[in-house]
């Protein structure tokens, strides 16, 4: 109850910002670009609320910012369609010639056609929705406000029909995964012994891999082996040691990054789920306040979402094949069973396989693409968490948050330094993947 009143206050408040800015005389109105980013913003609470995994929140975030670039990039002639290069996609309806549109009215349209399709709570959307297109259509000509509204709807629609046949609806309703009790392979862990999350998601189509590049040349984690002399056993060791002893920096470093949405407080009998922004969430609020420090205009914005989006769900969709492919334990499944039966990580494991880890993938992919967008010695301040657990950090390149992200998950206890450096190798390739085949 307390969690949804604080949502509603807050979507309250973004409403009547939106309100307030757009009464006011024509140049004191919100900004196509800051349009977008509100649009976004409304999109990450859903999000949140329906608790999405993180793979599926990755697939949410790129259909719909793909179909709203895909409206908004005709307010700058000569754009390219970022769809066409991607796997599987046909070219989208384009705007009539000599007739008048407001792309960032389309831009929106065509965002929430999509989002309306995948997620839950679209009662949440439909305040903030009637607000946003209302202003539009007191301030545009009749047929200018239905004609951006059906072609933003075509081009979300057109986008939903790939959707469609990308794998998702074929990943739904598998059996659970619980792994196997084999040393080594993982098995669910503590405190609350969940399935293997997703764990047909790299059967998913991707945009831009190709099924060769799926998995990036990874290598085999090191063996299992608890001779006391193998790679392995000292890997174990060394993180045991490791999150016995952090510092304060390590424990807030860790805490920061968790980004868990699978989260259960434990109280008593009692347990309760602590909702958390996704880690692709993280790293499209990291876009979001790029975009803004840099005064984009809505074109690079909406393009900034897209790319970054595309970056996101192929990474998930590599690391997720390569999870489950080597099904490796868990830290704390090794540690309690042959180390230290009281032992806990700081941060709670989610509930699937170790190796890679996931946000050193797709951190390092989407730090890959805002790097050859924003530059390379972008510094910034990371707010996009603040109103979740009330933690901010500054950083002085994406990548170095990229770094950061993936060190955390060793600061934690969840993931071995193997797995987060390999998990940052493919990550980088994958990012590059992405920068290069759309020409960013």
């Amino acid at each position: 109850m307390e969690y949804n009143l604080k949502r509603l206050v807050y979507a309250g408040i973004c409403i009547m910002a939106l309100f307030t800015a757009c009464n006011k005389k024509e140049e004191g109105r919100l900004s196509d670009a800051e349009i977008l980013h509100q649009n976004q913003d409304q999109l990450t609470e859903v999000i949140i609320y329906d608790v999405f995994t993180p793979p599926v929140a990755s697939r949410i975030y790129a259909y719909s910012s793909l179909a709203s670039y895909e409206a908004m990039r005709f307010a700058k002639p000569g754009s390219p369609s970022i769809v066409l290069k991607l796997n599987g996609f046909k070219a989208l309806p384009e705007p009539e010639k000599d007739k008048n549109y407001n792309f960032t009215l389309a831009a929106t349209k065509a965002f929430f056609t999509v989002v309306h399709k995948v997620v839950f709570s679209i009662d949440s959307l439909k305040g903030y929705e009637a607000r946003v297109f209302g202003q539009f259509k007191k301030s545009l000509p009749k047929e200018t406000f239905e004609r951006s509204v059906a072609f933003g709807d075509s081009i979300g629609k057109g986008v939903l029909a790939i959707a469609a046949v990308d794998g998702y609806f074929k990943s739904r309703g598998k059996a659970k995964f619980l792994g196997n009790q084999n040393p080594g392979q993982w098995r669910p862990t503590p405190p609350d012994y969940m399935d293997g999350v997703e764990w047909c998601w790299g059967t998913m189509k991707p945009f831009l891999l190709d099924s060769a590049s799926l998995s990036a040349n990874l290598p085999a984690p090191p063996k299992y082996d608890l001779d006391t002399n193998s790679v392995y056993y000292k890997e174990v060791t060394g993180l045991y040691k490791l999150t016995k002893n952090l510092t304060q920096e390590q424990k807030d470093i860790a805490r920061y990054w968790d980004d868990n949405p699978f989260v259960m407080e434990h109280s008593g009998h009692m347990m309760f789920a602590n909702k958390k922004i996704t880690p692709g969430g993280h790293w499209m609020g990291i876009a979001a306040i790029a975009s803004r420090q840099t005064n984009a205009d809505a074109v690079k914005t909406a393009k900034a979402y897209a790319a970054t989006a595309v970056a996101l769900y192929d990474a998930f969709i590599s690391c997720w094949n390569l999870k489950y492919k080597y099904n490796t334990v868990r830290p704390v499944t090794v540690i309690n069973e042959k180390i230290d039966n009281n032992w806990m990580p700081m941060l709670q494991t989610p509930p699937f396989p170790e190796y890679p880890s996931g946000h050193s993938t797709i951190t390092r992919a989407a730090a890959e693409v805002l790097t050859k967008m924003f530059g390379e010695n972008f510094a910034f301040e990371d707010t996009s968490d603040l109103k979740y657990i009330g933690m901010k950090r500054n950083f002085k390149s994406f990548i170095e948050a990229a770094d950061e992200a993936s060190i955390s998950r060793v600061y934690g206890g969840i993931h071995y330094r193997f797995s987060v450096d390999e998990g940052a190798e493919i990550g980088s390739k994958i990012g590059k993947t992405v920068v290069n085949k759309l020409d960013l």
